[in-house]
């Protein structure tokens, strides 16, 4: 059995990976960016919520009577209530469905908003074969507009006379709203019993914040899975990956993720198992690739930025990354490929207690360019050269690093660090959310 850890060569890697900044374990040994697991159907229907006719109505389920699953939501203050339905009266642990409403989030609608979601839960239920304690339910688009109930049950009916095991990509048609490109893949991982098949799709470009982002995504596999090992492996992931992205710094009120195990291919991950690390750094590697093609879309944007801060406080790390991430000076220089290391300095400033001064230091592309908040030489054309590329390297520093024990020749080094992917910020994304409603 190949090391889990070991991340295969840039010539084996699979395609869908096109990050530098995923790892991806070589227990990865086949992906496609079309095909369930077994024991799974879906399909995705227009049913007349878009003016556009595309697909608006979608419907996952899996076949399987002992399924498991685990669920995550917004930490949003004004949550849709899809969410709220969901998280407060389903079984998160043994959900059997999803249905999906696009181009109306059923968001902002008050009391008659509860009960459009219960209605769309129990048409869902109906169409699935299934309690409507198993279904979740979410939504996604335009927030304070009732969901139209004339259509919407109807295409939820029809959509469960879809259902079919490979309604994948209908299905995921019927989940996005401004996205410019599909978000999924289907990979197959090894484990000590044999290999099971592991897909996620995801939608999301804009109202995108750590802390969740304006997304729904989906994840379904055929192993065998605990309820507590789908909970911590889901949790897990999503902290590394979807709570780490910023498009725009807005929190949604509709963010879902959705972990369903089948259990068709009889193969086993057992708790604390060296299975459970394989198939942990498989979802893992999975959801970091699709969260950074969403801030990639980002309605309009060109270029994604990682910045990587460390310091002597985590908290102080954390608030300077999203800071940097949020900041429309930093994010307007990636548009325009600028290297302009006084935006992200006066971005740290912004968080940190004045007026002591706390010493900055900057790279971009490994290039050293600021120490202790001053400029140091550095090949000013070469290093714009560099920053023209889909993905830019940051990394920021502040305060002075922590030297070990103090030995003679230790090496300098921080505490703590965090870590943030942003999009950059151009004219696209002004236009389409000035006119997202009219």
């Amino acid at each position: 059995m190949p090391d889990p850890t070991t991340a295969p060569t840039p010539a084996t890697a699979p395609p869908f990976f096109r990050s530098r900044w995923v790892e991806v374990p070589d227990t990865i040994v086949g992906v496609a960016d079309r095909g369930l697991p077994l024991g799974f159907r879906a399909a995705g229907i227009h049913a007349g919520i878009k003016p556009s006719g595309k697909h608006d109505v979608a419907l996952l389920v899996c076949d399987a009577p002992e399924a498991v699953s685990a669920a995550r939501f917004t930490r949003s203050g004004t949550a849709a209530p899809p969410v709220l339905v969901t998280r407060e009266t389903s079984r998160l642990e043994a959900l059997r469905a999803v249905v999906v409403t696009s181009g109306n989030a059923n968001a902002g609608t008050g009391r008659d908003g509860f009960e459009t979601a219960r209605q769309v839960r129990q048409a869902a239920a109906e169409a699935a074969g299934v309690d409507a304690d198993r279904v979740a339910v979410a939504a996604t688009g335009v927030i304070g507009v009732p969901l139209p109930m004339d259509v919407v049950p109807r295409g939820v009916a029809t959509a469960g006379e879809q259902l079919r095991a490979d309604g994948d990509d209908d299905f995921r048609r019927g989940i996005e709203t401004t996205d410019l490109f599909p978000k999924t893949a289907t990979l197959k991982v090894a484990l000590s019993g044999g290999e099971v098949t592991l897909h996620a799709v995801c939608k999301g470009a804009g109202m995108i914040q750590p802390s969740f982002a304006t997304m729904l995504c989906f994840i379904t596999t055929d192993a065998v899975l605990e309820p507590r090992t789908a909970d911590l492996l889901l949790g897990v992931t999503v902290k590394r990956s979807f709570d780490r992205i910023t498009v725009d710094g807005q929190l949604s009120t509709s963010d879902t993720a959705v972990l369903i195990a089948s259990g068709a291919s009889g193969i086993a991950v057992a708790p604390e198992s060296a299975d459970e690390q394989r198939f942990g750094l498989a979802l893992d590697a999975l959801l970091r690739q699709l969260a950074l093609l969403i801030v990639a879309d980002g309605e309009g944007a060109r270029r994604v930025g990682r910045i990587v801060v460390k310091g002597p406080d985590g908290p102080a790390c954390e608030r300077v990354a999203r800071q940097i991430g949020n900041s429309p000076l930093v994010k307007t220089a990636l548009y325009g490929g600028d290297p302009n290391w006084g935006r992200i300095v006066q971005a740290v400033g912004a968080v940190l207690p004045g007026p002591r001064l706390t010493p900055v230091g900057v790279r971009i592309e490994g290039v050293e360019i600021c120490r202790d908040g001053q400029e140091v030489p550095f090949d000013r054309p070469a290093l714009a050269a560099l920053v023209q590329g889909p993905e830019v390297d940051y990394e920021v520093t502040i305060g002075a690093p922590t030297v070990e024990d103090g030995a003679p020749g230790t090496a300098a080094a921080y505490a703590n660090e965090s870590e943030l992917y942003f999009s950059d910020l151009g004219h696209e994304y002004v236009t389409l959310n000035a006119e997202y409603t009219t």
